[in-house]
């Protein structure tokens, strides 16, 4: 079944309780938790990434503190100093 809704971006509406009352949303809030905990995780990277050059550090150095070579560390960090 195939249903667009407007006002209900994750489908939730479409769920009826009756058919199942043992379900409950413990792990739809888990995982929006844990997107949240990546979301947080990703700002701090970036924000420890851009301290590090700010103070002077290399590619090379980063690179290695992400396992990640000095390329991959520059593609991935360098281009946003945000």
């Amino acid at each position: 079944m195939t249903t667009s809704h407007l006002n209900d971006a994750v489908g939730l509406g479409d769920l009826d309780p009756s058919t199942n009352p043992a379900r409950d949303a413990t792990n739809f809030r888990r995982i929006i938790a844990a997107r949240k905990q990546v979301d947080t995780a990703k700002q701090e990277l970036q924000e420890a990434v851009n301290a590090a050059r700010a103070s002077g550090d290399s590619w090379t150095v980063i690179g290695a503190a992400l396992d990640i070579s000095k390329q991959a560390a520059y593609q991935r960090f360098g281009k946003r100093q945000a």
